[in-house]
């Protein structure tokens, strides 16, 4: 016969999930105050950090990268590119494909956002170590969760 869950598992400081999305908030949250002078939002970010280490993607290219859809990623662009930090142009051989280029201001950003990883060490009270040993524990996760196709 099957016991009745405890209830001390129910409790939401028990809770795996609450962790995750607490800590999650919390550190998105930190980044706003180093983001705000670079003119740039969190998801913003991300998609500018995508472009720092390779300028020239599709949509799809970097909704694949950044795990989002274009319903997502298609206003952050335009937002983006109302900046001036990226240009967004059809493809002519395949009008459905938009290609992604950082513009001049855009390659420029990266310069001053350079330091963003360091202050977020320090905000956090974490070495850099402990930082890229929880962030690898989290990229373990999410391959668990989603694992990547491989490519043939």
């Amino acid at each position: 016969m099957k016991r009745p869950p405890s209830p001390d598992r129910l409790l939401l400081d028990q809770q795996f999930c609450f962790a995750l999305y607490a800590a999650s908030r919390s550190v998105i949250g930190l980044y706003r105050p180093l983001l705000e002078p670079l003119g740039l939002t969190y998801p913003q970010y991300l998609v500018m950090l995508v472009l720092w280490e390779k300028d020239g993607l599709t949509v799809r290219e970097l909704g694949r990268r950044l795990q989002l859809d274009s319903g997502t990623l298609t206003p952050l662009l335009k937002r983006l590119q109302a900046a001036g930090l990226v240009d967004r142009r059809r493809r002519t051989e395949d009008e459905r494909e938009v290609d992604i280029r950082l513009t001049d201001a855009g390659l420029a950003l990266r310069k001053q956002a350079s330091d963003v990883p360091e202050c977020m060490a320090q905000r956090l009270q974490l070495s850099l170590e402990q930082m890229q040993t929880l962030r690898d524990e989290l990229k373990r996760l999410t391959r668990q969760l989603h694992p990547i196709p491989t490519e043939d």
